[in-house]
């Protein structure tokens, strides 16, 4: 790697990432201690292998990693439709057991999925003079990751599938999409919504939206999380009750709070302060990315960093939002802060893509 790459590379976003996952090491420990800190020490060894992957990416030219892209999109199809056939945790059969750990998935899917969006959008653009406007065309990247999605949905896994979502549509909006075609999606949406939450959704998911809208409607039952979180953030105040002393943390009134309510961790125990300056911190992420997206050297840079920014404003409106009781419960994890080896992984590696992204910006070119 090159001093002009290492120099050009935004290492605010390496940084953000390792302030986030101190604050979320410190809410582990904190919440665990009831097991003898054994997520903790855990999470410690993903955060370490998970450095360890983000400068191995760095080191691989994000144009290699878009080449290859077909096979690995194949290989993680393959992986969703195994996945389906194990046992379920949860309710939901996301995970493939590796002795005392697990494995997801959908969340590696995150990665493989962006870079093949690239590789095809990128073919596209190069066969046809940058136009992708062409119902053919829009098909043909709306399958793309049309076929993961639905893979996730059968999971069931709603929260990782709408960060595809969410992700190919900042993708498709930085490609040039036209108009006419976001338009017919809002009147799509407007239309399907009720026709999906009156036909098509399961009964559990249509309970987390109606708990969503009036929590205090079953207390003891469906609504008790969210209840449980709002008293915990309510109850840290500015700063917090301190580590160890959190009521709803500390008594099991949380749950899971290791993952899908860290942030209620945080803000019982921390309080305000801290809470509030993670989500500056996330801002300040993602702003970041999107300035990756806008300065790369070439569409496919663009293209990757945005489907990445996408993914990260997703999961952290919709965690931050769930535990504030603003959004409905999906169970998706905060980016570098929740439990879990997948998810740190996949976060480091999405950074490791955009530091090489922005490595190779012309930015300071007459660096020698």
């Amino acid at each position: 790697m090159r001093k002009r790459e290492l120099k050009n590379m935004e290492w605010g976003l390496l940084i953000v990432a390792i302030i986030l996952s101190a604050i979320g090491l410190v809410a582990l420990f904190s919440a665990t201690q009831e097991t003898e800190y054994d997520e903790f020490k855990k999470q410690i060894i993903w955060v370490i292998v998970s450095i360890v992957a983000m400068i191995i990416t760095m080191c691989i030219d994000y144009e290699l990693l878009v080449k290859i892209s077909p096979v690995c999109y194949g290989v993680i199809i393959i992986l969703l439709i195994g996945v389906l056939f194990t046992k379920p945790i949860n309710g939901a059969t996301s995970w493939f057991d590796i002795g005392a750990f697990s494995f997801q998935p959908g969340e590696f899917a995150k990665i493989f999925v962006i870079l093949f969006l690239a590789f095809v959008i990128s073919k596209i653009q190069s066969r046809y003079k940058e136009d992708i406007n062409k119902p053919t065309r829009i098909l043909l990247i709306l399958l793309a990751v049309g076929l993961p999605v639905l893979l996730i949905v059968l999971e069931p896994d709603y929260g990782t599938a709408a960060a595809f979502i969410v992700a190919l549509a900042i993708i498709l909006f930085t490609s040039g999409i036209d108009k006419k075609y976001i338009i017919a999606t809002f009147i799509i949406v407007a239309v399907s919504v009720p026709l999906l939450y009156n036909f098509v959704l399961p009964e559990h998911a249509k309970e987390r939206i109606d708990i969503f809208l009036n929590p205090e409607s079953d207390p003891r039952g469906a609504g008790y999380n969210i209840i449980q979180s709002k008293l915990a953030i309510g109850a840290g105040g500015l700063t917090g009750m301190g580590l160890l002393k959190g009521n709803q943390t500390q008594l099991g009134f949380l749950y899971p709070k290791t993952t899908d309510f860290i942030y209620s961790v945080i803000g019982e125990e921390m309080g305000f302060v801290v809470a509030g300056s993670i989500i500056i911190l996330y801002v300040y992420f993602i702003t970041k990315i999107f300035y990756v997206a806008k300065t790369a050297k070439d569409e496919i840079g663009s293209i990757i960093a945005s489907g990445i920014a996408g993914i990260f404003i997703f999961h952290v409106l919709e965690n931050i939002g769930m535990v504030m009781g603003l959004l409905p419960i999906t169970g998706v994890p905060l980016p570098f802060i929740s439990y879990g080896g997948s998810s740190m992984i996949t976060n480091f590696i999405m950074l490791g893509i955009l530091l090489n992204i922005s490595g190779k910006r012309q930015k300071t070119i007459f660096v020698k």
